[in-house]
């Protein structure tokens, strides 16, 4: 009786599994744009094309860490593609949301010049020590999703004062992981 696993059977190891969620998170990036640039986002099947898509990435962003972890076969293409891809996600959606006049261009400003200072932080400190994910940053993100999700989906103009007030939150969440990850910088820049 054999031990392997279905997808073992199949010839991939599931320790492929995860890095394979992260690069379709990556593919599923410009289809997604794709759809919610088609005709500015005025069109609600386009937009509800853009929002499957979304949603797909989005499932494919909880899963591959968890898999890896629980796996044991977290991989050093994993800790740089996984955080890309999320940020090329959100990123993306923000700026197309922008560009569409949906959003207010300071917000995404604000969650993209986050994003830069973390990732230059990170690069400063790398020799004294790594930054760990903080639950504040897992929180924004959800947040973040959610937000960018809620903009995406063709809804009634009646809610864009509830999308507003989400997308607000996360912004306020995206300030305050931004100074837990300066303070964190700075702790181990000190001599």
């Amino acid at each position: 009786m054999s031990t392997r696993t279905g997808s073992e059977r199949l010839g991939v190891h599931r320790g492929h599994v995860p890095n394979a969620l992260t690069v379709l998170r990556l593919v599923f990036v410009p289809l997604f744009v794709w759809f919610l640039a088609v005709d500015g986002g005025t069109d609600w099947r386009w937009r509800l094309a853009a929002s499957a898509v979304f949603v797909a990435a989005s499932i494919t962003d909880r899963y591959d860490g968890h898999l890896a972890r629980r796996w044991e076969v977290v991989s050093d293409f994993g800790k740089i593609a996984d955080p890309i891809a999320d940020k090329a996600l959100i990123g993306a959606g923000l700026v197309v949301l922008s560009l569409q006049g949906r959003l207010w261009w300071w917000m995404t400003i604000v969650i993209l010049a986050r994003e830069l200072l973390v990732t230059l932080l990170r690069f400063i400190v790398i020799r004294r020590g790594v930054i760990p994910a903080a639950k504040g940053g897992k929180i924004k993100t959800v947040v973040q999703t959610v937000a960018v999700g809620l903009f995406v989906l063709p809804l009634p103009a009646a809610l864009d004062p509830v999308c507003l007030a989400v997308m607000g939150v996360a912004v306020v969440l995206t300030l305050w992981s931004a100074w837990a990850y300066v303070v964190a910088g700075a702790k181990l820049l000190r001599p």
